[in-house]
Order: structure tokens, then C-alpha cells, then sequence
């Protein structure tokens, strides 16, 4: 199966895109959402704001899902859906978008990823919370094995584990964990007949990171075969080897990917896919790749179309998929495996002995160590004992044709696409029946309050025209909303305290006794994207470094960000940004500080930025603008307490 994940602006736009992929070799579908689909927000919700068509496309309603796969024969395809809060309303809308092609549900193929204990952990688009989650993920599962049993009604996300720090064996034991926790609440439910319970096992997959240490990500993905086969036979007693299948698919690794010199993007995705092809017996079974300029903003259809080739190149150019397993027998391969299988089981005892993944997140034991994880990685860049080509070594460099213009080297999203989408979501619930809606919104509310499966009234609001944000928000009026440990309060600081950090302890500690206090840093994580690695990591090393930290996780308004400015007295405020929304979000922001008064609080701006949009940022006022390349903190803290003093007129 290849793919790549794709999806902007709007169902029309994303349609045509896919079209052209399909054309040019591409043999199934990955569906990217915007954020306020993912989190379940209308277009135009107050928090959708800047996000609207960024990061995926939005698909509030059944007409933007017709729209979305129109002249795609649903019945031929293969769909992945990268959903998990609202993948229940994601999945009855395809499926009745399927049902209005002359497609019966029992012939749709695809996958809704649906994992949303690792959405606590790195991406952050939960919603409810974790045990309420977890039974819209049990309801799926029982309903797709009887209704549409050829989808994957879950698709176990270790891939963002890795995004977020995890090291090998955290990813297995993390995906395993949440693994048993779905599985045991399928089972409890007594939804699925026991005899009928290999099926549920059987079509359960996950979606996996391959990093640039190629031999061992390689043998993490023998160890996760091994671990999956133990736990399916001893824990569910599966007899059938193909229901024990470690069945997986591979987007390689997009943390490792670099603005600086991002040509070298190439041959690390290259790396990274041989190391999910090369072996047998441990070979992924879909491979999606990003592409080489994902660290500069959003690709191009070039862009991708290179992602694809090089796939291409690997299955029909060379013969890497012609011999049996080349690393059976070696000594090398199998001592290393073994050690990721024991270091993994002892981790997963750990969890089960807390009481299992959602305990484990709603304690903050895993969010804790995979943002320790993260800043011991960050700090091995930093010291140069982890070597990153073109960023901390080699990093003398010719002017490279790709980046000439880097306006042009990534894809600009279509500034009209959130106004279109609000008023394609208005004129859509001014057609409708609403009497139809505001009964099948009675239902769902109704139901969520028993134990009944709720597909059928999610299927019966599709139906009706309800809409993304509707289904949502009658949701969050049974199971309440949630926001998750942000795992920074109990990391122990890892950065080495040499001169440089030592020098700049010193400044930040000088400024805050001429200012008459400790200083205090807001870190800021405004709108929908919940990918909050970075934000985390500023927080560890502000707090390293002597600030205070303000840190109240994501999705928060520019309003709440500056109600938190003031009511904490911050000498500063950081906004961390991924989504592509900073245009709209920052100058919220410095707006609503200067109104309070705060004038003399600089704000510093970090995420995938764009260099024409830094230096717009930079010249309307904001104090500093951070992009992959800086990876030096300790050099950012440094900057930060310098903007302090020039905001407040220190020398």
C-alpha cells in the first residue's frame, strides 16, 4: 500500500488532489483533518480560529464528506483516516457517503487510526475524557466487526510517541499498554460474542515511527512481532497465527527531519523506510513518507509526488522485496532484540501494575517520561553527542537550489479557505431539517448516558445534517471535557550546567532582583494544535535556566493566554505554533497584552514559520521568532532574558 497523507483547504481542493495522486501510481487514500474536525469544532467555533483548512481539511458535515471523495469509487479503496477524538462521526460519515455511491458498508476497506490514549501524550486532540474516550473506541470496535468487517477500527499510534521522545522500548511498551486496554474493554463490554473475539484481535493494527538508527528501528519492529504474538496467544488466547499478525503500517520519522540544510531530508527518509522493508519477517505493511521540506511548512503536490517515487523505486527498480528474511540467524540482530523485548516487557509490568494506560495518563506517569525522554534527547543535540548533519556538525553548507526562494519552496495555504468553510458550514445548517437534527442529538445525549453502542445514533445524526461540532459538543454535555498532565512539573532538568547555562542563570536571577521579583515565563499554546513537544521543552529549560513557569498545556484562546498574562504578572510570554495559524493567532495575542497594559511584555514566537512570515511577525512588533533550526535553549533563554531587559529599559 502506498500513500501520502494529504488533505488542505477544502473537500473540493483535497478531491482534486487526490485524484492526481491516485493517477500517478498512489494505491490507496491517508486522509489529513484540519484541527477543528479533529477536536470537533464547527468552522466557525471561536477556537477554530487561524486553524480552519491548515494541517488537513475540514469535513464539518455529510456534504463536505460527499464532496471529499466525489469520482473516488469508494467500494475500490482503501481509506486511512488519521481521526481519533471524533473518528466514530468521521467513520458513519464515510460510511454513509459510501452508502450513497451504491456501496454497502460490509465491502469498505480502510482504517480510522482512533488511538486516542497517545493523543494525552503527544498530539494532543482529545477531547473527552480517557474512560469515556476509550468506550467510543470500544463501540467502534464491536460495531465494525460485525458491520464492516473488513475496516480497522484501530489503528495503536506509536508513531507520535516517538515525536514526543519516546526511545524504543517506551514506544513498544507504550503501544502495547494501550493495546491490552482496548482490548480488555472490548472484551469486558460483552458487546463481541467470545467466539468472535479473534476477529476483534485480528483486525486490530498500528502505525509505527522508523527513526534514522536504522538497525535499531529495524529490530524494534521484530520485538514489537515477537510482544504482539505473546501478548494475542497468552492474554486473549488466540489460536489463529494470522489473527496474531503484528499488522502495521510506517509513516517514517518527521522529528529528525531539519530546516537546516533539509536536502539531507532525503536520505534520512530513505534510511528510515528501509528500515521497515528490509526484513521479512518484520516488513511493514503500508509505508507513507513525508516529505523533504515538511520542517519548512506545508509541501507541495511536487513535494509529495517525490515522497511517492521514491517508494516506487524501492519496490519495482530494485530486488529488496525478492529474498526471504537477509538478517535470520544473526547474532547481532537477535541479542539486540532481545534486549528491546525485555526492556519493553519490564516497562509494560510497570503500567499494568498502576492499573493499566488510561491510569497511567491520568496520573502523568507516561506524559512524565516521554518529556524527560525528549529533553535528555534535546540535550545530547545540544552538547554534540548526538550529531545531527547540518545542525550541530557539517554545518558549512553550498546555497542550495531547493531553497532559493523559500516562499516558494513550500506550499502557501489558500487564505480564504476558513471563510469559505464558515460559510459552506452556515448556508449548510440553514438547509436542513433541524427538527431531524435536534432529535438525533436527543438520541445520541440520551444513549450516552447508558451503555448502549452509540454508532447507530451517530449514523442517525449524520443522517439528519448534524454537524461535527454538533455531534461534539452533545457529547461533551454527557462525558464533560478534559485536559490532560502536561508532564513538565515532575522532569528532573538535564541540561548540564556549564558555563553557558551558568552564565545565563545568572542574567535571568539579576534581571528578576532589578525588576523586583523572579522572572516569570508564560509559555502559550493558542488555537487547536496540540502538538506541545516544543512548548514542553521551552517550559524544562526556562525552568533550568531560573524563570518561573507558567505552562497550562494546550488549545487555549489569545484571550486566556492574556487573562493568564496579567493575572500571573509574566515578564514575558512565549506562543508555541505548528499548525500554520501564527498570522492570525500572534498579533491576537499582542494585541490583547497591549490592551491590558503590558506593553513592556515581550512576546516570543516558536514553531514552523515561515521566513517571510517571521520577518513580518518581527516587524509588527513581536520580540523573537524560533524555527527548527535554533535548537540551541539554552542560546533561546539567553535571547528571552535579553528581550526581558529591552522591553523594560535595563542595560
Amino acid at each position: 500500500m502506498m500513500r501520502t497523507y494529504a488533505g488542505h483547504s477544502s473537500a473540493a481542493e483535497s478531491n482534486a488532489l487526490y485524484r492526481k495522486n491516485l493517477a500517478k501510481g498512489q494505491t490507496g487514500l491517508s486522509v489529513a483533518f484540519d484541527l477543528p474536525t479533529q477536536t470537533g469544532y464547527d468552522p466557525d467555533h471561536e477556537l477554530s480560529r487561524g486553524e480552519v483548512g491548515k494541517v488537513g481539511v475540514p469535513i464539518p458535515h455529510l456534504g463536505s464528506m460527499r464532496r471529499l471523495f466525489q469520482d473516488i469509487p469508494l467500494g475500490e479503496m482503501n481509506t486511512s483516516m488519521t481521526i481519533n477524538a471524533t473518528a466514530m462521526w468521521l467513520l458513519a460519515m464515510y460510511q454513509v457517503a459510501a452508502e450513497e455511491q451504491g456501496v454497502d458498508a460490509a465491502e469498505l476497506a480502510g482504517t480510522t487510526q482512533n488511538d486516542i490514549i497517545k493523543e494525552y501524550l503527544s498530539r494532543g486532540t482529545y477531547v473527552f475524557p480517557p474512560e469515556s474516550s476509550l468506550r467510543l473506541t470500544t463501540d467502534m470496535i464491536a460495531y465494525t466487526v460485525s458491520s464492516i468487517p473488513k475496516w480497522n477500527p484501530l489503528n495503536i499510534c506509536s508513531y507520535h510517541l516517538q515525536e514526543a521522545g519516546a526511545t524504543p522500548t517506551q514506544e513498544l511498551a507504550y503501544a502495547l499498554t494501550t493495546a491490552i486496554a482496548v482490548l480488555d474493554s472490548v472484551r469486558d463490554s460483552g458487546q463481541v460474542p467470545p467466539e468472535e473475539f479473534e476477529r476483534v484481535v485480528g483486525r486490530i493494527s498500528f502505525f509505527v515511527n522508523a527513526g534514522v538508527r536504522f538497525i535499531e528501528e529495524m529490530c524494534k519492529m521484530r520485538a514489537f512481532g515477537a510482544l504482539w504474538d505473546e501478548i494475542t496467544r497468552e492474554r486473549y488466547g488466540v489460536t489463529d497465527p494470522k489473527m496474531r499478525r503484528l499488522r502495521y503500517g510506517v509513516q517514517v520519522n518527521s522529528l529528525g527531519l531539519t530546516e537546516a540544510q533539509p536536502e539531507n531530508n532525503v536520505q534520512r527518509i530513505v534510511l528510515e523506510m528501509l528500515g521497515v522493508t528490509l526484513s521479512k519477517d518484520a516488513r511493514a505493511r503500508a509505508v507513507q513518507l513525508p516529505a523533504w521540506n515538511e520542517a519548512l511548512g506545508l509541501p507541495r503536490p511536487w513535494d509529495q509526488q517525490w515522497s511517492l517515487r521514491l517508494q516506487q523505486v524501492l519496490a519495482f527498480e530494485s530486488d529488496l522485496l525478492e529474498y526471504d528474511d537477509i538478517f535470520e540467524g544473526s547474532v547481532v540482530i537477535e541479542a539486540k532484540v532481545a534486549e528491546l523485548v525485555e526492556g519493553a516487557k519490564a516497562e509494560i509490568d510497570r503500567v499494568q501494575a498502576m492499573g493499566g494506560a488510561v491510569a497511567a495518563v491520568e496520573s502523568g506517569y507516561m506524559k512524565q517520561a516521554l518529556v524527560s525522554s525528549h529533553a535528555e534527547r534535546r540535550a545530547r543535540i545540544e552538547s554534540g553527542e548526538m550529531k545531527v548533519v547540518g545542525v550541530n556538525s557539517y554545518t558549512s553548507t553550498e546555497p542550495s537550489p531547493l531553497t532559493a526562494d523559500l516562499d516558494g519552496a513550500i506550499m502557501a495555504s489558500d487564505p480564504q479557505a476558513e471563510a469559505n468553510a464558515v460559510a459552506d458550514v452556515q448556508q449548510w445548517r440553514s438547509q436542513r431539517d433541524q427538527a431531524a437534527v435536534d432529535a438525533a442529538l436527543e438520541r445520541l445525549a440520551a444513549e450516552a448516558k447508558t451503555t448502549t453502542n452509540l454508532m447507530a445514533a451517530t449514523l442517525d445524526a449524520v443522517r439528519a445534517g448534524a454537524t461535527v461540532g454538533e455531534w461534539s459538543h452533545t457529547l461533551r454535555g454527557v462525558f464533560g471535557e478534559y485536559r490532560a498532565p502536561t508532564g513538565v512539573a515532575g522532569v528532573v532538568g538535564v541540561a548540564e550546567a556549564g558555563a553557558e547555562l551558568t552564565a545565563v542563570r545568572e542574567k535571568v536571577a539579576r534581571t528578576g532582583e532589578e525588576l523586583g521579583g523572579r522572572l516569570r515565563f508564560l509559555v502559550g499554546k493558542p488555537g487547536l494544535d496540540g502538538h506541545s513537544n516544543g512548548a514542553e521543552q521551552v517550559a524544562v529549560r526556562a525552568r533550568d535556566a531560573g524563570f518561573e513557569v507558567v505552562y497550562q498545556g494546550i488549545r487555549l484562546t489569545p484571550s486566556q493566554i492574556v487573562a493568564a498574562a496579567v493575572a500571573e504578572d509574566v515578564h514575558v510570554v512565549g506562543l508555541s505554533i505548528l499548525s500554520g495559524s501564527h498570522m492570525e493567532l500572534v498579533p491576537e495575542v499582542q494585541k490583547g497584552l497591549l490592551e491590558a497594559g503590558l506593553d513592556n511584555v515581550p512576546v516570543i514566537v516558536g514553531g514552523i514559520i515561515p521566513d517571510s512570515d517571521a520577518r513580518r511577525l518581527e516587524a509588527e512588533g513581536i520580540a523573537a521568532v524560533f524555527t527548527p533550526k535554533d535548537f540551541g535553549m539554552t542560546d533561546i533563554m539567553d535571547r528571552v532574558a535579553d528581550e526581558v531587559r529591552k522591553a523594560n529599559g535595563l542595560s
